[in-house]
């Protein structure tokens, strides 16, 4: 294996790492808090509060679910798209590469806590003028971030290969 490939796979693996240490981290701040105090309502300011919430469901809170038979198949769909994230890691190169290694550390962040406790802590509660914005965490915020980036480099693709055409 060429050195070159040897410092990509580290820098990857560090990229995955570091994203899960950080989600890690804050949930066991919010959760070393509970335990202390019995719940977690902190009043930061006017926008940001921290209040858990545990999710079953997807990222902010979506198809959560009491039903153990759908909460195993979402989780199962969580993995298999995990390995898809992989497979295109193998595929894909540039800027590309690393938000699906930001996607897929704040991933595993969350997988672990659907595989430890069953559900995932969310505490992120941002609001505007009593408008709450879904309850998320530290690894939502990276999914997010991945995703919305590879969102505009999509579109940037698509404009720059529209204006070769024209």
């Amino acid at each position: 294996m060429k050195n070159e490939n040897i410092k990509k796979i580290a820098i990857s693996i560090s990229i995955i790492i570091l994203i899960f240490l950080l989600d890690r981290v804050s949930k066991i701040l919010i959760l070393n808090i509970l335990e202390a105090s019995g719940n977690v309502d902190i009043y930061i300011n006017s926008f940001l509060n921290f209040y858990l919430v545990w999710n079953k469901g997807i990222g902010f809170g979506l198809l959560s679910s009491d039903q153990d038979n759908f909460y195993n198949i979402v989780t199962a769909l969580i993995v298999l798209i995990n390995f898809v994230i992989i497979y295109l890691l193998f595929k894909e190169k540039g800027s590309k590469y690393y938000f699906l290694l930001v996607i897929l550390g704040g991933s595993l962040g969350n997988l672990f806590d659907r595989m430890y406790f069953r559900a995932v802590p969310d505490f992120i509660d941002l609001n505007y003028k009593g408008y709450h914005w879904f309850i998320f965490n530290v690894a939502d915020i990276f999914i997010t971030l991945g995703i919305l980036f590879m969102i505009i480099i999509e579109l940037n693709n698509k404009n720059l290969k529209k204006h070769e055409i024209s």
